[in-house]
């Protein structure tokens, strides 16, 4: 059975063991491993949302529901992440800066992660999220830092020139999603 607070609680030791994502990484293995029973603890996702679950100075867990067919444009976390996928999948491409180009990317790389998968980002990943799927992809996200506190960059999806992120557009853009799927 899917616990919230044992997760945090697990979460809180990882970090405290060890302040990188590996030992955050096997605590949300071990929550994703069962899909049925995270569903039946936080929910089936219904809509697209971006839930906080936990917040402190060290830690941030989030549980994510993207939208079907639905592209994040490229950002950072300026700390490391563990995505976990419980239900969907989400393809994830990785970005690095483009030297002498003032904050430029081009793609770098790619990763698809399927349910039950947990994989780590480190603190200087930019990448953008796709949920190729016609349904919703949920995830349990877990930062190393209070995300929501750090100046953060986003990428314009048609210059990939940078820009500071600005987390109520990401909301309006899950509402305008959730919309869309009512029509």
């Amino acid at each position: 059975m899917f616990d919230l607070d044992q997760l945090v609680a697990d979460c809180r030791a990882a970090i405290a063991q060890d302040s990188s994502q590996k030992s955050v990484r096997e605590v949300v293995s071990r929550a994703i491993s069962d899909p049925a029973a995270v569903l039946k603890g936080i929910g089936e996702p219904k809509r697209a949302a971006i839930q906080p679950l936990y917040r402190s100075h060290d830690l941030t867990i989030l549980n994510v529901v993207w939208p079907a067919s639905f592209t994040r444009t490229p950002h950072n976390h300026q700390m490391w992440a563990v995505i976990g996928v419980y239900t969907g999948r989400e393809d994830n491409i990785f970005w690095r800066r483009l030297p002498g180009s003032d904050g430029k990317v081009e793609a770098a790389g790619a990763r698809a992660i399927c349910a039950k998968d947990a994989y780590p980002l480190g603190p200087n990943i930019i990448h953008s999220v796709t949920n190729p799927l016609s349904r919703l992809t949920g995830a349990l996200q877990v930062y190393g830092g209070d995300l929501y506190g750090v100046i953060r960059s986003e990428w314009d999806s048609e210059t990939l020139c940078e820009q500071r992120v600005q987390a109520a557009p990401s909301v309006q853009l899950f509402e305008a999603a959730n919309a869309a799927m009512r029509v």
